[in-house]
């Protein structure tokens, strides 16, 4: 059975995508977490030959000063800007603006399709951010305040739901804290008769454990699966998209999306490692350039982009913005 044509993951190398055409594969490689363009790609157009010519000599004027570079008023000359598909080099002087490369020029490491717009006049060289589907990318404050929102509301499931549990494990432990922290009090360094904890606090803490997983998995993943949105990022305007395309999760990427940080909350007993990897999660969009994506994003191929409060959350946003986060 032959394979439809379309863009699939190259088996020779997992770390980039071809397209395949129904017979063989076509055009070069692109990035796997690139998105791949419609349809097969363009057709390379064949090299320009280049007929070498030779430069007239410049003589200057006697009355010219020497000086390493061109005088005060001269026009930039043929070959003084940036060869084509390249990027901006530093060092070209204040107001010096990037030259317009051929189509679909974009930054390095940053997917096809989405290079960056016109930046204002005296733009300095760097390159914009780039705009998932015309969408600005979440800043950090919006993600972590969201991400803040969602624990609280979790939090309060969980006094409802697991707190008959949490009391009883609280009625196991309670006696020989109290005893340690007496003794405490008093100097006394001894372990010796200390009350034994209750035989059912180890069966407690793992029950809180996954009823406190199985709360977290009921709230986020059905609200990310169909619109992309917890409460938390609902109130932040961000919501998570695909990489490939402005539509829905859907409950497999939701579930993969939220296993890199709920199933960490089963190792919470375990010297406290799944708070360590959840703060690790949390964090890694500072450390991730230039989509800004955490380690949930980067499994789930997602990426989090903020919505404009006057604009359709599905409609893309064209405004052309100074590079950063603007809020």
């Amino acid at each position: 059975m032959s394979v439809e044509p379309g863009w699939y993951v190259d088996p020779a190398d997992r770390e980039t995508r071809r397209y395949w055409d129904g017979e063989g594969w076509l055009g070069a490689p692109i990035s796997v977490d690139a998105i791949p363009p419609e349809g097969p790609p363009p057709v390379e157009p064949p090299p320009v030959p280049v007929t070498p010519t030779t430069p007239s000599p410049v003589t200057a004027a006697p009355d010219w000063p020497q000086h390493a570079g061109p005088h005060p008023g001269h026009g930039r000359q043929v070959g003084h800007g940036p060869q084509p598909g390249t990027a901006p080099q530093a060092g070209h002087g204040p107001g010096w603006g990037p030259q317009a490369g051929p189509p679909g020029w974009a930054p390095q490491g940053v997917p096809p399709g989405w290079a960056p717009q016109a930046g204002p006049p005296g733009w300095p060289g760097r390159p914009q951010e780039p705009r998932p589907h015309g969408l600005e990318l979440a800043g950090y404050g919006r993600r972590l305040t969201a991400r803040l929102i969602d624990f609280g509301i979790v939090f309060l499931l969980n006094a409802v739901v697991n707190g008959w549990f949490v009391w009883r494990l609280v009625e196991e432990l309670l006696p020989y804290w109290r005893e340690v922290i007496r003794r405490g009090l008093e100097g006394n360094t001894s372990t010796e008769g200390l009350p034994p904890i209750g035989e059912q606090a180890g069966l407690l803490q793992i029950v809180i454990l996954m009823i406190a997983t199985a709360l977290w998995l009921a709230y986020e993943v059905p609200t990310m699966a169909a619109g992309g949105q917890t409460v938390g990022k609902r109130l932040m305007r961000i919501r998570a998209v695909p990489l490939a395309a402005l539509q829905p999760l859907g409950f497999g990427r939701a579930l993969s999306r939220w296993n890199i940080l709920g199933l960490s909350t089963l190792l919470w007993f375990c010297a406290g490692l799944g708070l360590v990897l959840q703060l690790v999660g949390a964090l890694s969009p500072l450390f991730d350039h230039p989509l800004r994506r955490a380690l949930h994003d980067k499994v789930a191929q997602t990426v989090v982009v903020h919505i404009p409060r006057s604009t359709d959350p599905t409609a893309p946003n064209d405004r052309t913005q100074p590079p950063g986060d603007t809020e």
